[in-house]
């Protein structure tokens, strides 16, 4: 979570936590490996095939004790929405500045004393499996570990990793990555994309480049 302000939360950042919280518990929801007793780090998740996913793993973290933040266009963090934003974890992104987003929110990482900052790694629901570089990067830039977090609709479960280090070699650090969700769901059609996503740019000789 980011640091927060000392002003009381906007009435409606509390309904909407609490709405989201009740959804979450009346979902019947389990989780199977809790997230690490850290500061900072980069929830890398997968996979993102609906709206809902952003409510289910809010619910999960905050039964965990975290409020998880994520990345926003700057644009709405403005005039009666912004402190709203702010109260939900947002991190705004302005992509018309000279920095890049990775370089700001490296930024954000190093503002915070705790920052948990949530990504859909696949980019959009509508991906087949792969992912997208950016959380890696970002992880890099602000020196801050990758916890991978993991989800079944089918029975209600998730789970998160323990925290890790990235490297300077971006496909030996998905391959891992890919390796570990297919321990827990060795048969989903996503994962065995990303395993073999990550066995290509090994092949490719790609590395932090990427």
């Amino acid at each position: 979570m980011t640091a927060r302000n000392p002003r009381k939360r906007s009435i409606l950042s509390r309904i909407v936590r609490r709405i989201i919280w009740t959804i979450y518990r009346l979902q019947g929801w389990k989780i199977e490996t809790g997230l690490p007793a850290i500061p900072k780090y980069v929830i890398a998740g997968a996979p993102h095939t609906s709206n809902w996913d952003f409510v289910f793993f809010t619910g999960a973290t905050a039964e965990e004790g975290i409020e998880p933040s994520f990345m926003g266009k700057h644009t709405l963090f403005k005039g009666f929405m912004r402190n709203f934003m702010f109260d939900m974890g947002g991190v705004p992104i302005d992509r018309t500045k000279r920095a890049n987003y990775v370089e700001q929110v490296a930024d954000a990482f190093r503002a915070a004393e705790r920052l948990a900052l949530v990504i859909a790694a696949e980019g959009t629901r509508s991906s087949d499996g792969e992912w997208k570089s950016g959380f890696w990067h970002i992880a890099r830039e602000a020196r801050v570990p990758i916890v991978l977090a993991w989800v079944s609709w089918k029975d209600r479960r998730l789970g998160f990793s323990d925290p890790i280090e990235p490297s300077d070699d971006y496909a030996r650090d998905l391959s891992k990555i890919a390796a570990w969700f297919r321990t827990k769901r060795p048969g989903y059609g996503r994962y065995k994309v990303l395993e073999a996503q990550a066995q290509r740019l090994l092949a490719e000789g790609k590395d932090a480049a990427a």
